[in-house]
C-alpha cells in the first residue's frame, strides 16, 4: 500500500477542501499519525499562515508546525520557472516533503489552488509533482457553468494525461453539480472512466458558497461596529434595503444579509426586529454602505440590543458593495465549523471513503522517478559519510566535482597527485580545495607498506619489491591499495585513464566477492519518467550463458539495493519461443539458470527492447508475462550491445547515466568514462559511497 495520496484540482475554486477534509477525517479514525503537505501555496504576508494549512492543521489538531507542511509560495515557483530553474522545483518539494513522509504513517499532500499568475503551468506542475512523489491522485473538478458534454471531455482528457504519465488515478470526483443532474453524470463518468478509475459526485449547496460576514469584511476592507463574536455567520440570500420597510421585510430569506446605507435607520432597526420575531427568517449580517454611520441616539439604541447579528460599515456605494459581495468566492476557514462540518458531511454522503482506501491498500509504488532516485542517492550517502578516494586529482572535472561533495558533506574526499600542481589547477579554476585531502604517492607515509603488501600479494607472478615500489607510484594502483587497506572506502576513476587500467588493481588484489565468477557493471538509466537499469554495458565483450546468467542476478540485487523494484529483461533480438540462432539460445539458457537458481526473481527472456519496456507492445508479444512492458533491469546479450544501446538511449533521449556501477567486487572500485562531465562524476562518487556502506 501506498502512504501517500495526492488532491490535486482541475481549476481553481473546484471545492478541494471538501475531499481534504473528508479523507482527513476518514484517515486518522484508520492510522495513528497523518500528516498534511502542499508543495505549492498561495502568496501569505510575512508571518501568515496559509489558510488551508491552517484550517487543516488546527481542526484535526494535526503535530506539524505550518513552516513544515509546505514547500514554495507561487511568486517562488513563478520565479524559478521564469529562469530556467523548474528541477530545482521539484528538488525543493520532493525534500520538504520527504521530511514529512518520514514523521507520519500516511501523509495527505493537496495540490495548487489555480488562483494566480501561475496557474497556466500549475495543470502540469501537479502532474510532475504526484509523478516525482510516486503517489496516486484523486482528481476534483467543478461543474459549475458546464454543459455535460464539455465538462466529461475535459475530466477524461485530464485522467488520460495523469494515466500516461504512470500516475495512478484512485479516483475523480464532480463537484458542485446540480442536484437534478447528479445521477446523469455519475452514469455518463461511469461509462467515460470504465476500466480508468472510479468516479463520485458531490451536489451543489449554498452554503459552502456563500461568504461568512468576515469573509465580507476582509473583501470590503469593512470596520466591526457590532457582533465580532458572530462573523462566522453564514450568508444566505442578500438584497439591498432600499425600499420603505414593510415592503423590504417581505423579500427577507434565511440567512438574509441587508446590505443597506448606514443613514437607513428604520431598515437597520426592522431588520434586527424581524431577527428577533418568530414570523421572519433569521439575519445573517447588516452591512452599511457609503461610510455612514447611524446617528448617536441609534448607535446608542444598537448598543442595547442584544444579538447575534453582526453589523458592518464600508465605505462603498451600495451599488459597488453589493457587486463585491456577489463576487466573493468563498472559501473553508479554520473557524467556519459550520462549512466544515458541511464539508465532511457532504463526503460522507456522495464519496466511498471505504472504498477510495480500498483501492489504495492494492496500488503499489510505480517506478521511481529520476529526481526521486537522485534525492534517496543524496540521502542516503549522507547517512554514514564514506571515504572515496580520486586518482585523477588533477583532472578540472574531478577537482570541481570533489570540491562540491565536500562542501556538501556527502563524502570525505581524497585526491591522489602533486600537492602543487593541483593547486595551481584549482586556482586556474577558482575552485576551493582547501577542505579536500590530497596525497602524492611517492611521499605518502604508506607508500613503503603499500609497496610491500602488493610484493606480498603478487609474488606469486614474480613480483618483487622494485616493480612494486614503481607499480605503487600509479595513481590507479596507490588508490586501489588505499580501498584494498581499509584506508578509503571506494574508489572512483577512468577520467583520464582507461577502464582496463582503472578496474586491473582491482581485479588484481581487491578480488571478487565469494561465489561471483564475473565481474559486471551496470548504468542507472535515469530517463524521464523512470530509472532502468542497464547492464552489463562496459565490462564483459562476450559473455557465456552462465556469466550472462550472473550478471543478471548480481544486476537485480544492485537495482533492489537502490530502491528499485526488480523486473529483469534478459535482451535479445526476438521475444519468446520464435527465435532461433546460437544468440538467442544463449539468452535462453541464461533465463533458465536465472529462474533454476534464483526462483524468486521474476525474469523474461529472450525478450526485444520494445516489448521489455513498451506495455502495449509487451501485451501483445507476451501477453502472459509478469516483466514484459514494465522490466526494470535489462540484460544485454553482449557489450557491443549494451554499450551501444546505453549511449544511443543517453545521448538520443538526454538520459543522464549514472555508472558504470562494478558489481561483485569486496570492495567499490567505479570506473568513469573518460567523456564524463562534473555531474557524472558527482553521481559515480554518491553510488561508490553506498557500495560501500553495503559492505
Amino acid at each position: 500500500m501506498t502512504k501517500a495520496l495526492y488532491v490535486a484540482a482541475l481549476e481553481s475554486h473546484s471545492g478541494k477542501s471538501l475531499v481534504v477534509l473528508g479523507l482527513m477525517q476518514l484517515l486518522l479514525g484508520k492510522m495513528a499519525k497523518v500528516g498534511y503537505f502542499r508543495p505549492v501555496i498561495d502568496d501569505v504576508d510575512d508571518g501568515a499562515i496559509d489558510n488551508h494549512i491552517k484550517t487543516v492543521t488546527t481542526h484535526f489538531k494535526l503535530d506539524i508546525l505550518p513552516k513544515d507542511s509546505y514547500a514554495l509560495t507561487q511568486s517562488e515557483v513563478v520565479d524559478l520557472f521564469n529562469n530556467g530553474r523548474q528541477g530545482d522545483i521539484l528538488d525543493i518539494i520532493i525534500s520538504k516533503y520527504k521530511k514529512i513522509e518520514a514523521q507520519f504513517d500516511f501523509v495527505l499532500v493537496e495540490g495548487s489552488d489555480f488562483s494566480s499568475d501561475g496557474s497556466i503551468i500549475e495543470f502540469d506542475l501537479n502532474i510532475d509533482i504526484a509523478k516525482n512523489l510516486g503517489i496516486p491522485v484523486i482528481l476534483i473538478d467543478n461543474a459549475r457553468g458546464k454543459n455535460l458534454e464539455e465538462f466529461c471531455g475535459n475530466l477524461e482528457s485530464a485522467v488520460n494525461t495523469y494515466i500516461q504519465k504512470g500516475i495512478e488515478i484512485l479516483g475523480v470526483v464532480a463537484n458542485k453539480v446540480r442536484p437534478r443532474n447528479l445521477e446523469l453524470l455519475q452514469q455518463r463518468l461511469e461509462e467515460e472512466l470504465k476500466d480508468k478509475t472510479i468516479s463520485f459526485t458531490v451536489p451543489r449547496v449554498k452554503n459552502l458558497s456563500h461568504p461568512t460576514l468576515q469573509e465580507i469584511l476582509e473583501s470590503l476592507d469593512g470596520k466591526v461596529l457590532f457582533g465580532k463574536d458572530n462573523l462566522d455567520n453564514q450568508t444566505g440570500s442578500f438584497g439591498v434595503g432600499a425600499m420603505q420597510l414593510h415592503h423590504y421585510l417581505t423579500h427577507l430569506r434565511d440567512n438574509s444579509l441587508v446590505i443597506t446605507p448606514g443613514d437607513r435607520a428604520d431598515i437597520i432597526l426592522g431588520a434586527l426586529q424581524a431577527n428577533l420575531s418568530d414570523n421572519y427568517p433569521t439575519i445573517s449580517g447588516i452591512v452599511l454602505t457609503g461610510g455612514l454611520l447611524p446617528e448617536p441616539s441609534i448607535i446608542k439604541l444598537l448598543e442595547g440590543f442584544e444579538t447575534h447579528v453582526p453589523i458592518i460599515s464600508v465605505q462603498q456605494g451600495t451599488f459597488d458593495a453589493t457587486n463585491m459581495v456577489g463576487n466573493i468566492k468563498s472559501k473553508i476557514y479554520a473557524e467556519s465549523k459550520q462549512k466544515i462540518a458541511t464539508s465532511i458531511s457532504l463526503f460522507n454522503s456522495h464519496i466511498d471513503g471505504e472504498l477510495l482506501l480500498e483501492r489504495l491498500k492494492t496500488l503499489e509504488p510505480k517506478s521511481m522517478t529520476p529526481r526521486m532516485f537522485q534525492y534517496n542517492l543524496l540521502q542516503r550517502a549522507k547517512k554514514h559519510k564514506k571515504h572515496i578516494v580520486l586518482p585523477e586529482g588533477e583532472d578540472a572535472r574531478i577537482l570541481e566535482a570533489a570540491s562540491e561533495l565536500s562542501a556538501l558533506d556527502i563524502v570525505d574526499i581524497t585526491l591522489l597527485g602533486d600537492q602543487e600542481q593541483i593547486d595551481k589547477k584549482a586556482m586556474q579554476l577558482g575552485i576551493d580545495i582547501s577542505h579536500l585531502n590530497i596525497i602524492n604517492p611517492a611521499t605518502s607515509s604508506h607508500f613503503e607498506s603499500y609497496a610491500e603488501t602488493f610484493c606480498a600479494l603478487r609474488k606469486h607472478k614474480g613480483v618483487n619489491m622494485d616493480v612494486a615500489k614503481d607499480t605503487m607510484l600509479d595513481v590507479s594502483y596507490f588508490g586501489t591499495m588505499m580501498v584494498y587497506q581499509g584506508h578509503a572506502d571506494g574508489m572512483v576513476s577512468g577520467a583520464i585513464h582507461t577502464t582496463q587500467h582503472t578496474i586491473r588493481p582491482a581485479l588484481q588484489f581487491v578480488k571478487t566477492k565469494p561465489g561471483i565468477g564475473v565481474v559486471s557493471s551496470v548504468f542507472f538509466m535515469c530517463l524521464e519518467n523512470r530509472v532502468s537499469v542497464f547492464g552489463d554495458c562496459a565490462i564483459n565483450p562476450n559473455p557465456t550463458a552462465e556469466h550472462l546468467a550472473e550478471i543478471a542476478i548480481s544486476s537485480a540485487a544492485s537495482a533492489e539495493a537502490f530502491g528499485i523494484k526488480a523486473k529483469i529483461a534478459m535482451l535479445s533480438y526476438s521475444s519468446g519461443s520464435s527465435g532461433k540462432g546460437e544468440e538467442v539460445d544463449k539468452v535462453r539458457k541464461a533465463t533458465e539458470i536465472v529462474k533454476s537458481t534464483h526462483p524468486h526473481l521474476q525474469v523474461e527472456g529472450p525478450i526485444q527492447y520494445d516489448a521489455a519496456v513498451d506495455p502495449l507492445v509487451g501485451k501483445s508479444k507476451l501477453p502472459d508475462s509478469e516483466v514484459a512492458g514494465q522490466a526494470s533491469v535489462l540484460i544485454f546479450p553482449d557489450l557491443n550491445t549494451g554499450n551501444n544501446t546505453y549511449k544511443a538511449v543517453q545521448r538520443e533521449t538526454g538520459a543522464l547515466a549514472i555508472g558504470p556501477m562494478l558489481q561483485g567486487l569486496n570492495k567499490p572500485v567505479n570506473d568513469l568514462s573518460r567523456g564524463c562531465t562534473v555531474e557524472d562524476i558527482f553521481n559515480t562518487v554518491i553510488v561508490t559511497a553506498i557500495q560501500a556502506q553495503e559492505n
